[in-house]
This record gives C-alpha cells, sequence and structure tokens, in this order.
C-alpha cells in the first residue's frame, strides 16, 4: 500500500510542472504557426504590390 501511495503523491507532486510544461509547449507551436502564417501572408501582399507598408 505504502508503495501506491508514495506513486500517487509523486504524480500529484509533478502533474503542476508537467501541464504547465505542455501548455507551454502548445502555446509556442501556436505562436510559431501563427508567426509564419503572418510572415507568408505578408510576402504574398508584397509581392502582389498589394502590401500596405512601405
Amino acid at each position: 500500500m505504502n508503495v501506491v501511495n508514495d506513486t500517487r503523491s509523486t504524480l500529484e507532486r509533478h502533474m503542476p510542472l508537467l501541464l504547465g510544461l505542455l501548455v507551454a509547449l502548445l502555446a509556442g507551436k501556436a505562436l510559431k504557426k501563427m508567426f509564419w502564417t503572418a510572415f507568408g501572408m505578408y510576402w504574398a501582399l508584397r509581392a502582389s504590390g498589394l502590401h500596405p507598408f512601405g
């Protein structure tokens, strides 16, 4: 019984860290995708001559 209780308490102790790392990873992937999408749209507008920036 002690082994089960120790395992459960270890999992509960590390769960916030694991969830935080998962959220950070997913947020990083989303930001990377948003950056490359915006970058591609900027270059597409620039190449077409429709870009509003200098």
